[in-house]
């Protein structure tokens, strides 16, 4: 009967195997160990097709699903699933564009939002998909589309909402915790030495001086104009004098089609049935973009895109985490543990 065994694994020391009454040497073992602490390189996009509309149809309509956290950054971590989603956005885009069969655009959005900077260059791809290609897109606001998942969405030709959805939050978080005290607990303190008085403005080392707070404060006001006139230049059937849309809010997708923030209500069907209208077509088949190996086998198919280590940790203290997430946000609720929920 076997009790136990050990081996060496990458030098030239034997292997004992200990037996009932015998110990016993075997031939030495020599092996390599690798390990990829990352999202190893697993390809360029393929091409899945995910559903038929119509008997032979000889048009498609690509499905882009953009879920969870929008940020420029590939999410971190050991074996990290996640990929850049402003990165891969545009090389789903770039992948549409190529094939001359794809008439139409689906842009599923699942998020809550995220950094100000990523929504709006993602927003752009879109927009300048549409301006070199001339191929229409209807966004599919699905569970949540809120805060940079709203901004994204009226970069498209026309805006579906699940009789479900939460849309809105058109507005700005400034992503700052206050860490003086949880570090005295831990006997850390900070001791900069810098040249500019701020050029530690927003630290979570110290309580935020009042000049600071309205410096940021006018950040944020801009970055909010900007949100509001890119939805007011895409929807001018959006009432500018309404408080209620641009304070931040969100909406039911019946409020929000009151305000004029979509266009329709319905199902995911719904919306790819107006992209192939929209294209001139009756029939089409409906393809996703995805990593060799990622199986899309239903329009509904998410790839994840999060370390899966992320929830190893027993406690989440956000203070302490949010320097993986950009400061400014275009998001509802900017709890910065969101990041560990970007594959939603």
């Amino acid at each position: 009967m076997l009790l136990a065994w050990t081996a060496a694994i990458g030098c030239r020391h034997p292997v004992q195997v200990c037996t009932d009454a015998k110990l016993q040497m075997v031939a030495p073992v020599q092996a390599q160990v690798s390990a990829h602490l990352g999202t190893p390189d697993r390809g360029p996009l393929e091409q899945v097709l995910v559903e038929r509309i119509g008997r032979a149809p000889a048009c498609k309509v690509a499905l882009v699903d953009v879920d969870g956290l929008l940020v420029n950054a590939k999410s971190t971590g050991p074996y990290a699933a996640g990929e850049n989603p402003v990165a891969l956005l545009r090389e789903k885009l770039d992948a549409a564009a190529a094939d001359p069969a794809i008439r139409a655009v689906v842009l599923r959005i699942n998020t809550a939002g995220g950094g100000v900077t990523a929504t709006d260059l993602m927003w752009n791809e879109v927009r300048a998909f549409r301006t070199r290609t001339g191929i229409p897109v209807v966004a599919c606001l699905m569970d949540l589309a809120t805060g940079g998942g709203y901004y994204l969405a009226t970069a498209a030709d026309l805006i579906y909402a699940h009789p479900t959805t939460v849309t809105g939050a058109i507005g700005v978080v400034f992503n700052h915790y206050n860490l003086q005290d949880t570090l005295a607990q831990q006997s850390v303190r900070s001791e900069p030495i810098k040249a500019g008085d701020h050029v530690d403005m927003g630290t979570v080392n110290a309580d935020m001086p009042p000049e600071v707070r309205d410096w940021l404060q006018g950040m944020a006001d801009e970055y909010h104009r900007r949100f509001v006139e890119v939805v007011l230049s895409r929807r001018p059937q959006v009432p500018r004098d309404d408080p209620q849309v641009f304070d931040g809010r969100v909406f039911t997708a019946q409020q929000a089609k009151q305000r004029g923030l979509v266009d329709r209500i319905g199902y995911l069907h719904d919306a790819v049935a107006a992209a192939c209208q929209l294209a001139g077509q009756h029939e089409a088949a409906v393809v996703m973009f995805r990593r060799p190996g990622d199986p899309a086998r239903s329009p509904f198919a998410v790839t994840a895109n999060q370390a899966i280590t992320g929830g190893l940790l027993p406690i989440s203290i956000p203070g302490l985490e949010r320097s993986r997430l950009p400061q400014f946000m275009y998001i509802w609720l900017a709890e910065p543990t969101l990041d560990r929920l970007a594959g939603r």
